[in-house]
């Protein structure tokens, strides 16, 4: 959710990550983190409409880390649990950016879920963004996610790209296989990529 809902541009979500990493190091934190949801697309290229800026965080601690950086600005969620997603959350309203940071405290074997296991650990890219390098989570990851939620504004472009530029097809195949995602969603994504993946 960007501050009244409209999509953010790339400018928009650059200058709120860098604002919210330099208060970070300013408060001589340095939790591990990992840029996901759709300004992780929008940071590696891809034109969609993106709400916020989502930073996953393995602890809570780093979550109250963040929070204690971002204190002089608009609060709009105390960091708190929320029991419904498994997450302890926080949002806090950066440059006119919803930037919200959580744990996503939930197991899974796969290494290819967005969020949740190894996956966005394991499996980024690295953006510069002024002064900072970002780990961002990787576009095969967000493709499953958004397959999943069923948003062709938000999987098209995804397609679109990773057409384009090339992709892990094993990593996609691990996470369409992860979300569970039926055979015609797979078979769309193979038509759409032409690559090695099976329905």
């Amino acid at each position: 959710m960007g501050a009244g809902g409209a999509s953010l541009r790339l400018v928009d979500v650059t200058s709120a990550l860098e604002t919210t990493l330099t208060a970070l190091v300013a408060a001589g934190a340095d939790p591990a983190y990992r840029v996901g949801g759709t300004g992780a697309a929008l940071l590696q290229g891809v034109r969609l409409p993106t709400g916020d800026l989502d930073l996953l965080v393995a602890r809570r601690e780093d979550v109250d880390a963040f929070a204690a950086a971002l204190s002089s600005f608009p609060c709009l969620h105390a960091a708190s649990w929320l029991a419904a997603s498994s997450q302890y959350f926080t949002r806090y309203e950066v440059n006119g950016v919803h930037v919200e940071i959580s744990t996503v405290e939930q197991e899974t074997g796969s290494d290819a879920m967005e969020c949740v296991g190894r996956g966005p650990w394991e499996h980024y890219v690295v953006i510069p963004c002024g002064p900072h390098r970002v780990p961002v989570v990787r576009l095969e990851l967000r493709l499953a996610t958004e397959l999943r939620r069923d948003r062709p504004d938000r999987y098209e472009p995804l397609l679109d790209h990773l057409a384009a530029r090339g992709f892990d097809a094993g990593l996609l195949n691990r996470a369409m296989t992860a979300r569970g995602l039926p055979a015609e969603r797979r078979r769309l994504v193979h038509d759409r990529l032409h690559g090695d993946l099976h329905p």
